[in-house]
């Protein structure tokens, strides 16, 4: 079984921000496969679900934490705790923004790179997990960071943002049959984004 998180934060004001793109991917997938109703459980909104692979349906819960961004890891833990679950089980959508918009970035480990929701699921259950990074570029400065990522996407950006959630869901049978690197390419083959420097939208990295 796999938890496929994402991050974000709760209730209409936050729902077009960049920091909820990680709502969004998961809500994709959920709605792609077919996933059951949403229900309070683990202190967030989960659906129960299954995967189609090659190798057989793969059983899956969508969860999307209730307790705020950077408190993510509180109802990522009681998910993997109730069900027996190993971080190795765990696939974490967030936002990049170190990453140019609509580039999408799979790894497993590593650091938090700033941004406090991983922080605090690391700080659950150690660095282990997987994580789905979803570009969405850097504002130029970090002293901007905080106000872009609790902003809308523009108009302009809702072509991209569409494709990449619709790629998301639309490979998750690789995701969910553990081929990480083909599932990264092949979200890349299904909604292509240029190279770019995430600070510097229109200049190649």
């Amino acid at each position: 079984m796999l938890i496929l998180a994402g991050q974000g934060n709760p209730g209409p004001a936050y729902a077009g921000n960049r920091h909820n793109i990680g709502f969004r991917a998961v809500d994709a997938i959920a709605a792609r496969w077919g996933f059951g109703p949403e229900r309070s459980r683990f202190h967030g909104l989960a659906r129960e679900g299954s995967i189609d692979t090659p190798a057989g349906d793969v059983k899956a819960l969508i969860l999307k934490p209730q307790t705020f961004y950077n408190e993510s890891g509180r109802s990522v833990a009681a998910a993997l705790k109730f069900y027996k679950l190993t971080p190795a089980d765990l696939v974490l959508f967030y936002d990049e923004i170190d990453l140019a918009a609509g580039r999408f970035r799979m790894k497993t480990g590593g650091g938090a790179a700033g941004n406090n929701g991983v922080r605090s699921v690391t700080a659950h259950i150690g660095p282990d997990f997987r994580r789905a990074r979803l570009g969405i570029g850097h504002p130029g400065h970090k002293d901007k960071v905080h106000g872009y990522v609790l902003s809308d996407f523009h108009k302009t950006e809702t072509s991209w943002v569409s494709d990449m959630l619709k790629a998301v869901a639309d490979a998750a049978p690789l995701l969910a049959a553990g081929e990480d690197e083909r599932y990264q390419a092949e979200v890349m083959r299904l909604a292509p984004a240029e190279k770019l420097d995430p600070r510097k939208p229109g200049d190649p990295a």
